[in-house]
């Protein structure tokens, strides 16, 4: 059985200015100072630097919530994947359902970003996940499929194998609803089968998935000890030190 690392990362979305950013670093690396699991912090934009900075001789890695998929241009108000891995950036989240939902992000661009992060030295945490109209009815096989193919196509064995993939059901994104243990395992397997179909057994065995939506404390332990469950994306409970802490170190 292929044995895959947890990567647990935190998405902070538009919150904390710089000095709660540094106080935030502050208040957690010791805390988990002893993990073996990775840790991703994915700041806001104007908050990197700090990050990066406050993240130095740490085992904290930083990431990005979005980029463009062009290296620059007349993009006006776009960051450049270049821009991002020029300041210490290592990982950026891609397709997050609300910047689907807001923002008009498809499956074709979120192939773009992916590909255009993996040019720089990025690693890609795409995110995919139905909404609770789409699993009512039955159809959430055909929609992570469908998010699955066109998002992660014409990759290379080394691109896929190094992308990480975040499973967020939407309808437990902030809503303190969470999908079962064995929901969320039994879907992550089947994503893996899927990046199995187009790139084969192995790379797919090498491919980081975690479950993200509604992550707390109370229930890491047991989403994270399921077989195919490779860590988590955490919103909320990562803007605070200490749950956070808790999640990282849920063993």
């Amino acid at each position: 059985m292929q044995m895959r690392r947890k990567i647990i990362a935190g998405n902070w979305k538009m919150n904390k200015l710089p000095n709660e950013t540094i106080s935030f670093f502050e208040e957690i690396t010791p805390l988990v100072a002893n993990t073996e699991n990775e840790i991703v912090i994915c700041a806001p934009y104007t908050d990197l630097f700090y990050a990066i900075l406050s993240a130095q001789d740490t085992n904290i890695k930083i990431g990005a919530q979005n980029m463009h998929w062009e290296e620059k241009g007349a993009y006006t108000g776009e960051i450049s994947p270049q821009m991002l891995k020029s300041i210490g950036v290592e990982y950026v989240i891609i397709g997050h359902s609300e910047r689907r939902q807001y923002f008009a992000e498809t499956d074709e661009t979120v192939n773009k970003k992916v590909k255009a992060a993996h040019n720089v030295g990025l690693k890609p945490i795409v995110c995919i996940g139905e909404t609770l109209k789409q699993r009512e009815t039955g159809i959430v096989k055909d929609v992570i499929a469908g998010q699955v193919r066109l998002g992660l196509k014409d990759l290379t064995k080394d691109q896929i194998e190094s992308t990480i993939v975040a499973y967020e059901p939407i309808w437990a994104i902030g809503t303190g609803k969470t999908a079962t243990k064995e929901e969320s395992n039994e879907t992550i397997k089947w994503i893996r089968k899927e990046i199995s179909a187009m790139y084969g057994n192995e790379s797919a065995n090498k491919v980081i998935i975690q479950y993200g939506g509604s992550i707390k404390p109370e229930n890491a332990k047991e989403l994270f000890e399921m077989s195919d469950i490779d860590g988590g994306l955490v919103g909320g409970a990562s803007l605070k030190p200490d749950e956070f802490a808790q999640i990282v170190n849920y063993k």
